[in-house]
């Protein structure tokens, strides 16, 4: 019945799935305010919790190709504005249609790196840099279609009251196209903004998840909800919690901003003008705070990395040491 719900919408509305299949997502803009249901245009603006005009019609209308299409019949969809501020500022959004329903929560986005011969490295608040390079930890703009979810145990950790406990942390693996299309080989997608610190082997032979010689890793639980990520989109463990599941069932991931647009801002900065007068968007915030944005294309960034990597090859693995003490 859900379904059945969803393709009677999506029947309504072929007109945009049309003008969707014409070209890429920059050329969704063309659809009209009438295209957004009146309580989803309630949600447009660029206030807290709210998600910019650009970003949803972007997101609605990938969404509404890649179902007509027949890649996803998820009754939900999902976007992120890389633009706005990270740490508890909400800027991705869960947008289903069927039900009428919209959520703004946090997200993290990309770190970035300095190397020799290269600085992109990105604050914790704002994100000025982009790339779909390699080893790059930042985030790339554009289409993505949700893939299979993999759960894997890390090991376990005291909680507040003491008790040792498993730590399970979920990742879904996200599909692009066009920049995001290595999307799969760099490995991003959407994760719990928590990782164990594993520092040592505690005996547990009791364990499901005991080794042979019956240790399992143990460490500290590290939570960084409000700081940055490697590239993929991180959210609170509560907020993932709910997220995760609704992605079991593919659905699509638009995240704003693409390469174009990155380019048309630092152009539209650079001769002195103001993105929104020349019909851009960026964040405004954020915008003051970074002057410009950029991107790093892979095939300027890659080889830089490359060197990078075989002038510091990583250290011989050490094997984990056995815990004392606990």
């Amino acid at each position: 019945m859900r379904l059945m719900s969803l393709l009677l919408h999506v029947a309504g509305l072929i007109i945009i799935v049309v003008v969707a299949l014409s070209g890429s997502p920059r050329s969704f803009a063309v659809e009209q305010p009438s295209d957004i249901p009146a309580w989803l245009q309630a949600h447009v603006g660029e206030g807290d919790g709210q998600i910019a005009n650009v970003v949803l019609r972007r997101a609605r209308a990938l969404y509404l190709q890649k179902v007509s299409q027949g890649a996803v019949n998820n009754p939900c969809y999902f976007a992120m504005d890389a633009t706005r501020p990270a740490g508890f500022g909400r800027r991705f959004y869960v947008i289903c249609e069927a039900n009428q329903t919209f959520r703004a929560v946090p997200s993290g986005h990309g770190s970035g790196r300095n190397v020799p011969g290269a600085n992109f490295s990105n604050g914790i608040q704002c994100a000025k840099n982009f790339s779909n390079a390699m080893d790059s930890k930042l985030t790339t703009g554009g289409p993505y279609v949700t893939d299979e979810t993999v759960t894997r145990f890390k090991g376990y950790y005291r909680n507040a009251s003491g008790k040792f406990v498993a730590f399970n942390r979920s990742f879904v693996q996200f599909d692009g196209e066009g920049d995001t299309a290595n999307a799969r080989p760099r490995a991003i997608g959407g994760h719990p903004a928590a990782v164990l610190r594993v520092a040592c082997l505690r005996k547990d032979p009791d364990s499901n998840y005991a080794n042979k010689d019956g240790y399992v890793p143990f460490g500290k639980l590290v939570d960084y909800a409000a700081g940055r990520s490697n590239g993929c989109t991180s959210w609170s463990q509560s907020d993932a919690a709910k997220i995760i599941p609704m992605m079991k069932e593919p659905s699509t991931l638009y995240i704003y901003p693409e390469s174009g647009d990155i380019a048309a801002v630092a152009q539209a900065v650079k001769a002195g003008r103001s993105p929104s007068r020349a019909g851009l968007y960026w964040n405004a915030s954020c915008l003051k705070q970074i002057r410009a944005p950029k991107f790093w294309p892979k095939e300027t960034l890659e080889p830089v990395l490359v060197q990078y990597k075989k002038d510091h090859p990583a250290p011989p693995p050490r094997p984990t040491p056995i815990c004392k003490g606990q």
